[in-house]
């Protein structure tokens, strides 16, 4: 049996349901979609509010309005870009509406979107739109002469169209807004050829060796998780969740985007997070729930708003994950608002959430699973998968043992886009296997709550985003007083991680000064992946084959580098919104 065979055979077997759960009762996007928008009992209910304070944008549509607009969009993305099912195109994007629709229609005609952060390098940006073969992009109209630009080096990139507030820009104009009162218009495209299994998403992620990996998302995959965690939480009609994190990551989309369609309820999609506007927003559209990462966390205890002016009776709490939560952060956080902070994990290589804490626990028991331990629980699998904890031979251990997090089920996802080594590394054992260390505690009816101890990979989580430390190496090495540079996370109240250079002078009589290292990087590098602090020393670990060993120095520098987990790095000419843009 060939080598790709056992890879494709792990993976299924990672993919596998595991007990029984509810199957899916449509056969594509498509009846899936039209199920929510030509519901008699929704079409005249909202489902989703677009707020964007910059430009003093809200726009708001109902599911019947919703649907007639996605249908627009899918109608110009075959007939103006010749796209159609098993076709991928890439969207350069923020949170706005019309991203919100463009997805929609993608999935409703079987097309693979490939989300770019519009602030990647372009060096990332090009090799994203290369390696995923994608035959068209839309891009914000800013980004237009860029991507147009990368267009001439990629043949298979047939199309590149530029959006505005009001859509895809054409010579008519904009097109794709108008408003029906009635129910969507049927749509007429063949869209019944589209299936579950139909790649929906190639989510980019940031990886320790090498460029990004490409993770396949199907829509059976987004279907799944949306349905666990609507179930884990409880949400139904009546829930409106507020979207604040960015919709180019996992959290975003399937958290505070599918997740309200699939249970019926609404979203308000804000254009970014900002302290400002947090609370009251939560007051004025009736939140009922919002998605967050530990970073925001800190940001809103900074603020530090009085809530007396605002009726927040429906809002059950934040959803909190994609990065470290300290024990300290959220005991201030539940104390200062009163509100539960209900943690989970997941990873886009598991659509989103994997595991939550579960709702039904007492104060004192929720507490408990917060702070009886070094760090807080992540909670207990979400159905539709299950977790384990295993060793280096894929072995399960016992409680309170540390091994590698793995999970099984149906939000695995399908494998890395045209990356077998990376697929035969992370389905090693039939397993997905996070790259996070953990370990689980049993609670009196037998459940494993999981925790996560540390990484096994080499990413930095700064703010719920994954960024690869090969990327800052790289810059810091090319300084020209550098002989050896290696980035280091060390632990931040406000980000979770920030982001260190470890630093080997070429001259030791004469090194470069820190504040000259840093600017190097700031010329190079968006603040985000900037290091902010610089420690300079004389060895590099290595191992028996050469390689660095990044985790070893960090545990070696851990007393230099706690002195700055309470310091809030901010970006020079302080254009940060809410703590960071």
């Amino acid at each position: 049996m060939s080598l790709l065979t056992d890879v494709h055979d792990r993976i299924e077997q990672a993919r596998a349901a595991s007990g029984r759960h509810p199957e899916l009762p449509w056969s594509s996007f498509s009846e899936f979609f039209r199920s929510r928008v030509y519901d008699p009992r929704l079409v005249t209910r909202n489902f989703l509010t677009y707020c964007d304070d910059e430009r003093h944008l809200r726009r708001t549509y109902t599911y019947a309005e919703f649907g007639t607009v996605v249908e627009r969009m899918a109608d110009l993305l075959h007939s103006n870009l010749q796209l159609s099912r098993g076709d991928r195109m890439a969207t350069l994007l923020f949170n706005h509406d019309l991203t919100v629709l463009t997805y929609f229609a993608a999935w409703t005609l079987g097309i693979t979107v490939v989300p770019i952060n519009l602030e990647e390098t372009a060096e990332k940006k090009r090799y994203i739109l290369e390696h995923s073969e994608v035959s068209a992009a839309l891009c914000w109209q800013d980004a237009y002469e860029e991507i147009k630009d990368v267009q001439r080096d990629l043949p298979r990139l047939r199309k590149v169209v530029a959006i505005d507030d009001h859509g895809m820009l054409t010579g008519k104009g904009s097109q794709v807004h108008g408003r029906s009162t009635g129910a969507p218009l049927p749509l007429h495209l063949t869209l019944s050829s589209s299936r579950l299994d139909d790649q929906a998403l190639i989510i980019y992620t940031s990886g320790t060796t090498g460029p990004p990996k490409g993770v396949i998302l199907t829509i059976a995959n987004l279907l799944i998780d949306a349905d666990a965690i609507a179930d884990w939480h409880a949400f139904g009609t009546h829930d409106r969740l507020m979207c604040v994190l960015p919709v180019h990551h996992v959290n975003g989309i399937v958290v505070t985007l599918v997740t309200p369609f699939y249970c019926k309820g609404s979203v308000v999609l804000n254009r970014k997070f900002k302290t400002g506007p947090f609370w009251q927003r939560l007051h004025e559209e009736q939140v009922t729930s919002v998605s967050v990462v530990p970073t925001l966390l800190e940001f809103l205890l900074d603020a530090d708003e009085d809530l007396s002016a605002y009726r927040l009776d429906r809002f059950a709490g934040v959803i909190c994950g994609a990065g470290p939560l300290l024990r300290d952060t959220a005991v201030r956080f539940e104390d200062r608002f009163g509100f539960p902070i209900r943690h989970g994990y997941g990873l886009s290589e598991t659509t989103c959430y994997s595991c939550f804490l579960p709702n039904d626990l007492t104060q004192e028991q929720h507490r408990r699973w917060l702070t009886d331990y070094d760090v807080p629980s992540i909670g207990v699998a979400l159905r539709h998968n299950v977790m384990t904890i295993l060793d280096e031979q894929g072995q399960a251990v016992p409680e309170h043992t540390r091994g590698e997090i793995c999970i099984r089920g149906r939000t695995v996802c399908a494998g890395y886009y045209k990356r077998d080594d990376a697929n035969d590394a992370a389905f090693q054992w039939g397993w997905f296997r996070s790259g996070d260390e953990g370990f689980y505690v049993a609670d009196e009816r037998g459940r494993p709550y999981f925790f996560i101890s540390g990484r096994l990979k080499e990413l930095i989580i700064r703010g719920g985003v994954n960024i690869s430390p090969l990327e800052i190496d790289e810059v810091l090495k090319q300084h020209p007083g550098v002989r050896f540079a290696m980035a280091l996370p060390f632990e931040s109240r406000y980000y979770g991680e920030e982001i260190a250079a470890y630093v080997v002078p070429k001259d030791h009589r004469s090194p470069p000064a820190e504040a000259d290292l840093l600017a190097y990087c700031r010329g190079r590098l968006p603040f985000s992946k900037q290091p902010k602090i610089v420690l300079m020393g004389d060895e590099v670990p290595y191992t028996s084959t050469g390689k660095p060993k990044r985790l070893e120095l960090k545990a070696q520098l851990a007393n230099r580098l706690a002195a700055y987990r309470d310091t809030q790095f901010r970006e020079p000419m302080d254009s940060l919104e809410g703590g960071e843009t």
